[in-house]
């Protein structure tokens, strides 16, 4: 993904946690602390980092302009259908997320897919 080092995204994170070890919590706070938009997703948790949480892809507004992918490819096949109706271009299998079928799906599409780890992304600014 070619992005710009001070243009601040807007990013859906699927399987945020709120525990501060788990990577996606600390992509959040990086994302955060450079100036994005962030959108966790969980079912369970109302807030992380100070952020309302979205219970499901659905709940998401219109224009974000990246999917991080926390959740394992049993999770993410069962959401194939609200992932390909969220419209968001870029998504992002992180290590343990990925998914071929779902990413083939997706860049069928016109959506561009990683299998990457959205932290390492970030530290280089590349996210």
């Amino acid at each position: 993904m070619t992005t710009e080092k001070s243009t601040p995204h807007k990013v859906a994170v699927l399987g945020a946690s709120d525990n501060p070890e788990r990577t996606s919590n600390q992509l959040i706070r990086r994302l955060l602390a450079k100036g994005h938009e962030i959108f966790p997703i969980h079912p369970a948790l109302k807030t992380i980092e100070g952020l309302a949480v979205y219970p499901d892809l659905k709940s998401l507004p219109a224009g974000i302009d990246v999917l991080s992918m926390y959740v394992n490819a049993q999770r993410s096949e069962a959401l194939t259908e609200a992932i390909l109706a969220t419209g968001i271009p870029m998504i992002i299998f992180n290590p343990g997320a990925e998914n071929p079928t779902l990413a083939q799906r997706l860049e069928t599409q016109g959506r561009e897919t990683q299998k990457a780890c959205s932290l390492v992304l970030s530290s280089m600014d590349q996210l």
